[in-house]
């Protein structure tokens, strides 16, 4: 019977995939000479050995198997996590290196991959690089080096790849899109346009670039004014005064720990208590930590099979929406209570809210002076960085407190006194209860002993002060690079420290 051809194109099937022939082979002289300049503790040594242990079959399945030969994953991995752990983060460093530096030819083998081929590998990573972090954290619970049930929690702000310079607020965005698609018009007539202005790509190619970046931007900032809408009045921002990087747009705008106003990243690692490993980190596009808890706990869990029990974090973690996600988490968490508008020195001459005592039966306040401030009402508030909270309002008497003879103490307006409870509240006192214990306290010391030293040591010693790509997917692949190399690191360090008779042999991963 005749074969009936078609016109429908056939369908590519994944095949094996095939990787190039490093030039370097053990046996050959080469290879000989460069392993003998490394000293035995060397850190491509290092990087190697944990990396024999690790399975990186998820790395392998990042290869579809279409194509020209590909560079061993393995190797370039190896590659680049000794890079990020001398503080070098950006593909044109590790395409430079790969030639000049004799431990990065080891781990090579004599590769000398071309600079596409380090960032489409960087671009490449993201799925793979939190399974392969977490795995070092299994793999050292197994060996007994820690439980991984206990962690402490923070946040540390990275700057984005984008100029703090040149930030664009809502009005000055259209006015610069219009000017944009006039120019791309002008460019589908053959027609450059007369006078450009400096922000305008020099050429066509560049300018639908261009185009493509403000249409991201202009998405980012309706998405920003409409949250911005939805928050309480005393946090809202003037619509004119909200800006985003038109080079960034996934970015979040603030302040840095140097007052820095800039587009940044906000980096969130979860360290354990009991051993120099990382059990969980994230990246977010928002200033702030709030309500970042409950996803790092969450990742954590996931990762690892169990919940962490516990969790040390500071005061901008101990919002009644991050303690009920770490509650949900099975995880209990101890930080510091951040004080309300009437608390503390500064607003020390008002009452806080704190000496108003809670009757559950009677579901009212009573006041210092013992009076009762009753339910009034009920409402739904935008809180920074979370999902709207339910709040009860509690009101005291208007005539009473008219009257009261320490109304000075009490409340700077001209009404009764007001009382806010959030649907989290049980959490929160449970909170401050429990951060007035001894345990907590000796517990609560060990934060700076651990994800404090391992922010700084992110910042200071791997330089990851600015992010090398744009976007948020490529912040998270920098970072996860470093929590990598970071525990795999650590976990060799750690088993140095058993004898070797009593070593746990832990089969290398092959080659597919």
């Amino acid at each position: 019977m005749a074969s009936v051809s078609s016109d429908r194109p056939r369908r590519r099937t994944a095949r094996r995939v095939r990787f190039r022939t490093p030039p370097l082979q053990p046996s050959s002289a080469e290879w000989r000479a460069l392993d003998r300049r490394l000293a035995p503790e060397h850190l491509a040594r290092v990087i190697a050995r944990a990396l024999a242990r690790l399975d990186l079959s998820g790395l392998w399945s990042l290869y579809a198997g279409f194509g020209s030969p590909a560079c061993p994953p393995h190797l370039l991995l190896g590659a680049v996590l000794f890079e990020i752990q001398r503080g070098h983060h950006g593909p044109a460093q590790w395409h430079r290196h790969a030639t000049e530096c004799a431990p990065l030819r080891w781990l090579l083998r004599g590769l000398a991959p071309s600079r596409s081929c380090w960032y489409q590998f960087r671009d490449r990573l993201s799925p793979a690089l939190l399974g392969l972090a977490q795995q070092a954290v299994r793999q050292a619970r197994a060996e007994g080096w820690t439980p991984a049930r206990r962690g402490a929690a923070d946040g540390t702000l990275v700057a984005a790849n984008a100029s703090r310079h040149r930030l664009l607020n809502e009005a000055t965005l259209a006015q610069r899109w219009q000017h944009l698609q006039q120019a791309l018009a002008g460019d589908a007539r053959g027609v450059p346009p007369a006078a450009a202005p400096r922000w305008l790509a020099p050429t066509a190619a560049g300018r639908r670039r261009q185009a493509a970046r403000y249409g991201e931007a202009r998405a980012a900032m309706a998405r920003r004014q409409h949250r911005n809408r939805q928050k309480r009045a005393s946090k809202r921002t003037a619509a004119a005064r909200l800006v985003i990087s038109p080079w960034d747009a996934e970015a979040a705008v603030g302040r840095d720990k140097e007052k820095v106003f800039r587009p940044l990243y906000n980096v969130q690692l979860l360290d354990d208590l009991d051993s120099p490993l990382i059990l969980g980190w994230l990246v977010a596009a928002q200033p702030n930590d709030a309500g970042l808890l409950g996803p790092l706990l969450r990742q954590a869990r996931e990762g690892l099979g169990a919940p962490v029990a516990v969790a040390v974090a500071d005061a901008g973690y101990a919002g009644g929406a991050d303690l009920a996600a770490a509650q949900a988490q099975g995880t209990t968490v101890y930080a510091p209570w951040q004080a309300n508008d009437f608390s503390g020195p500064k607003a020390g001459k008002y009452y806080p809210k704190e000496q108003f005592t809670w009757r559950p039966q009677e579901q009212a306040y009573v006041c210092p002076q013992g009076q009762r401030l009753r339910y009034q009402g009920s409402s739904q508030q935008q809180r920074s960085g979370t999902e709207k909270i339910a709040l009860q309002v509690y009101r005291g008497d208007a005539g009473t407190c008219a009257a009261c003879p320490a109304r000075a103490q009490c409340t700077p307006g001209k009404g009764p006194r007001s009382i806010s409870r959030s649907e989290h509240e049980e959490l929160i006192e449970a909170l401050r209860a429990r951060m007035q214990t001894a345990e907590a306290k000796q517990l609560y010391k060990l934060r700076k002993q651990t994800v404090e030293l391992a922010n700084a040591d992110l910042k200071a010693h791997r330089g990851l002060r600015r992010l090398s790509g744009q976007g948020q997917r490529r912040a998270e692949a920098q970072v996860g690079l470093t929590v990598l190399a970071h525990n795999l690191v650590a976990l060799d360090g750690l088993r140095r420290k058993r004898p070797p008779e009593v070593a746990v042999a832990t089969p290398a991963s092959p080659d597919p």
